[in-house]
């Protein structure tokens, strides 16, 4: 559902962008991924980087099918990404 970049953070913590083109939607749609996807990485995606001592810029891009998906769907998309990228310490 997404592209996702990411590289070295020049601050001491990490970031969140995202990119989220119209793909001929509204903007009441495109503000309220974007909102979502916000609310995902201020709760989930950041905490993890930081407790596992990763200080990286993440960037979002989203794709056009991203707009169909509930909350859940894009929360599991972006984690399994993230554990892809960044996996557990044991």
């Amino acid at each position: 559902m997404m592209d996702v970049f990411f590289d070295a953070s020049p601050v001491s913590h990490s970031r969140l962008g995202l990119i989220v083109p119209k793909h001929g939607r509204t903007i009441v749609d495109r503000n309220r991924l974007r909102r979502r996807l916000r609310e995902i990485g201020r709760r989930e995606l950041l905490p993890r980087l930081r407790d596992r001592g990763h200080a990286v810029d993440v960037l979002l891009r989203v794709h056009r099918r991203a707009y169909g998906a509930s909350f859940v769907e894009l929360r599991q998309d972006i984690e399994s990404t993230m554990e892809a990228l960044w996996p557990e310490r044991p």
